[in-house]
């Protein structure tokens, strides 16, 4: 993964508004994050292969960056992020890593399931 070039992800995003795609968001304080400081609470939220079509997906924000899908009836968004890739299967891959690299959160669409 590379460091977010706005410009690149806007694009990456507008080239799959109105498909039918899978959706992988997750997000955690959880496990990763737990293991450098348990004073914080453990929280999480995750969805593997949940079917969107978003209307219109903006990346926003100076970094870390924020993308919105916006739905049907409402909206899917993930903040934090800092990374991202095309991957070999033209999967869009997005993650917010802190600064020792553990992953806060992950934002990803692809035309096929992702793997279980």
């Amino acid at each position: 993964m590379r460091s977010i070039e706005r410009q690149a992800v806007q694009g990456e995003l507008d080239a799959r508004r109105g498909r039918d795609l899978f959706l992988h968001l997750e997000t955690t304080l959880g496990a990763y994050a737990r293991l450098r400081d348990e004073t914080r609470p453990q929280v999480g939220a995750y969805i593997r292969n949940g079917q969107v079509r978003y209307e219109r997906g903006v990346i926003s924000g100076t970094g870390p960056y924020r993308v919105g899908l916006k739905l049907n009836l409402g909206w899917v968004y993930a903040e934090g992020l800092t990374d991202w890739e095309v991957d070999a299967q033209g999967r869009l891959l997005l993650a917010g890593h802190d600064g020792e690299g553990a992953l806060g959160v992950a934002l990803e669409l692809s035309e096929t399931p992702f793997p279980s």
